[in-house]
């Protein structure tokens, strides 16, 4: 089994390794740099979803991999504000695809603010916390629990859902 990710981020491709090792202990996990097509800080669940979806088709088709996997967060506006997301696509050869999600979390309003007004929120993490490259640590959600979720825990169950197709293919299939 041949899994390729649609990111060089280490996170990103860690939960994707912890999720697809368990079904798949001897699968070749490839990070691919994949073009997700939509802005660097999607500000909807749609941009978001698409961004996946677009990362796990180009990954699949450059490394010839059984699987591509695309993971893409982002913010959506809600009833409760500015609401941090994560999206995960799992495409196949044959046209199968399974999507997961993350995890949601309300942004603190100053935080949703820098946002709103056109900054990606890696980048306000690390001014906020002092720090570089929070989104490749523990991001912003491992931020905003005191590292009760971390970033790689939040996409790895979005993994696990998106695979459910591929892993227990016999409940969606009829």
């Amino acid at each position: 089994m041949k899994i390729a990710v649609g990111s060089t981020n280490p996170v990103k491709v860690a939960a994707v390794r912890a999720m697809a090792l368990r079904r798949w202990p001897d699968a070749e996990i490839i990070a691919v740099a994949a073009p997700s097509g939509v802005t660097a800080m999607p500000l909807s669940d749609a941009e978001s979803l698409t961004g996946a979806r677009n990362r796990a088709i180009a990954a699949r088709e450059q490394a010839a991999a059984d699987l591509g996997i695309g993971l893409e967060g982002g913010v959506n506006p809600e009833p409760i504000g500015l609401v941090l997301h994560g999206w995960v696509v799992v495409v196949d050869g044959n046209g199968r695809e399974g999507i997961g999600g993350a995890g949601r979390l309300p942004l603190p309003p100053a935080i949703a603010w820098r946002v709103l007004r056109g900054e990606e929120l890696g980048p306000v993490m690390d001014d906020i916390l002092g720090e570089t490259e929070v989104r490749q640590k523990g991001g912003a959600v491992g931020a905003l629990t005191a590292g009760l979720v971390m970033r790689q825990e939040a996409f790895a169950l979005g993994v696990a859902y998106a695979l459910s197709p591929f892993v227990a293919p016999q409940l969606y299939e009829g």
